[in-house]
């Protein structure tokens, strides 16, 4: 994968997760593609765990967004890194801000890991 197209797989991620689009993000994730929440010891594996962790989050929130992104492709070795703001509305109508960094390993044209660095309380849980 060129620069562009590493960074625009990363943008078809954020565009799904915060479009609550369940199908589109799995579509940038391999079948075993492993996530990690690093900063909160976060492990999980495969679709069936991450489609579970996505839809956790939605339901716990009005409303996800990330923005204002840097990216940091290496498309020699098939990994980039994003540096983001997020912005999760509660139920409320209050907002959580945090600010996050990503880092990607690419398989193909999929993301095969992703390794979460949060600031703030987690909102990507794994199993409860």
């Amino acid at each position: 994968m060129t620069r562009e197209e590493q960074i625009a797989l990363v943008e078809r991620y954020f565009a799904a997760v915060d479009g609550e689009d369940e199908a589109a993000l799995l579509a940038t994730l391999t079948e075993e593609c492993v996530f990690t929440v690093e900063t909160h010891g976060v492990r999980l594996e495969g679709h069936a765990q991450i489609a579970a962790m996505f839809r956790r989050l939605w339901a716990a929130h009005a409303a996800v967004r990330h923005h204002r992104f840097t990216h940091v492709p290496d498309p020699v070795d098939g990994r980039i890194a994003s540096r983001f703001s997020v912005e999760n509305t509660e139920r409320d109508g209050a907002l959580t801000r945090k600010s996050n960094c990503n880092f990607f390993e690419i398989a193909g044209a999929r993301f095969s890991a992703v390794a979460v660095y949060m600031a703030g309380p987690n909102t990507l849980k794994g199993e409860t």
